[in-house]
């Protein structure tokens, strides 16, 4: 049968973003198998919509469609993964909707199974493990890889001498570790314990993963230095980088201690 002339097919997807549309429809942004999807949900926004359960944000659902002149239309839509926490848990979410963000700039329309994949498996432990950042940390070197912009961690990107157990930096402009004898101010400085982080991710599956106790210095070191290579690579500000750090910087004011001063009475 020619595609061209299906008229409604099935495709699984996750939504990465809703707009309102119209008095009661939404506009979804899908990432499914085949790439990404703009799709309509008619009616999504009514209170008496049965569609619009299965339809929230970051959730994994099959769909049926309709072909569109402009966008395709959704006409039937069944749940299959929800990830509740990324809805009840503030910094849950803001780790997904980075997870969202990224997956918007760089996702084709066209067939990228592997893509869709990593993003279901991403937020399912985003969504369910006790340490979300170390998760978004795979998914910023998967992603990278898949996207043609995988970085060098093994060897100086000048001089290609191979890299040794020392602090080296990392040049956004060339995509890789720099060592010490071609460093120039424009490179960043990154510690021993971060590289060692991000080449365990570049190598090693998720079970492996799984086994890993980082420190939250170091975490966040590489967390800084995954945020700059993106923007770098995609020539914009990554927003919801931004409201991550906030929230993170609000987080860790409100586990702090407080402290009062006492003075004695003088009689």
């Amino acid at each position: 049968m020619d595609p061209q002339r299906v008229r409604v097919y099935q495709i699984e997807a996750l939504v990465l973003r809703q707009q309102d549309y119209a008095e009661a429809d939404r506009i979804l942004t899908l990432c499914t198998p085949h790439g990404k999807l703009r799709a309509v949900a008619k009616g999504t926004r009514r209170s008496t919509s049965h569609k619009a359960g299965h339809l929230d944000l970051f959730m994994r659902a099959e769909l049926q469609l309709a072909k569109g002149r402009n966008l395709d239309i959704i006409i039937q839509a069944e749940c299959q993964e929800s990830y509740d926490a990324l809805r009840s848990d503030a910094l849950r979410f803001t780790y997904a909707c980075y997870v969202a963000e990224l997956l918007e700039y760089v996702i084709r329309e066209d067939e990228q199974p592997e893509v869709y994949y990593l993003a279901v498996d991403t937020l399912r432990r985003i969504n369910s493990e006790v340490n979300p950042s170390i998760w978004a940390r795979y998914f910023d070197i998967t992603l990278l890889s898949y996207a043609g912009f995988q970085p060098d961690l093994y060897h100086c990107v000048r001089c290609g001498r191979e890299i040794q157990a020392e602090m080296n930096y990392f040049s956004l402009e060339q995509g890789g570790l720099v060592c010490p004898s071609c460093y120039t101010n424009r490179a960043l400085q990154v510690s021993l314990y971060a590289q060692k982080l991000l080449r365990f991710l570049q190598r090693n599956k998720p079970a492996d993963i799984n086994r890993l106790t980082v420190a939250d210095t170091t975490l966040g070191e590489v967390e800084h230095l995954m945020l700059l290579y993106w923007q770098h690579v995609l020539e914009r500000e990554v927003k919801s980088a931004v409201n991550l750090r906030q929230l993170q910087n609000e987080m860790t004011i409100q586990s702090q201690p407080l402290h009062t001063n006492t003075k004695s009475k003088q009689e």
